[in-house]
């Protein structure tokens, strides 16, 4: 009896390893593969584009190379960084304005 228990438990733990082998190699492994690839596109920038920094910078990009990216911010002050710094494009979102919609009094 007890060679028969032993055996069931290791049969066990060899059917718990595949299955953690199998959520990994076909759920985890492309999940993370498609983010990576998500984050390294959303940090591209182009000459002309606003960015954001790591750090919080915003600024329009005015010189992009291979190791040094070049943002020029409002007041004009240009400042490189490295392209990992680079944290995402900037799109500020601009909300709706309601002045446009006239109001009651002024349909008259």
């Amino acid at each position: 009896m007890l060679v028969a228990s032993g055996s069931s438990s290791s049969s066990i733990l060899i059917i718990y390893v595949i299955v953690f082998g199998a959520l990994y190699f076909f759920y985890l492994r492309p999940r993370s593969r498609k983010q990576k690839a998500q984050r390294q596109e959303g940090r591209k920038v182009e000459v002309g584009q606003r960015a954001q920094t790591i750090g919080g910078f915003v600024g329009t990009v005015v010189k992009s190379e291979s190791d040094l990216v070049t943002l020029r911010t409002d007041a004009g002050v240009e400042l490189d960084f490295v392209p990992s710094a680079i944290a995402r494009r900037y799109n500020p979102v601009v909300p709706e304005s309601t002045d446009d919609h006239p109001t009651e009094g002024d349909a008259k």
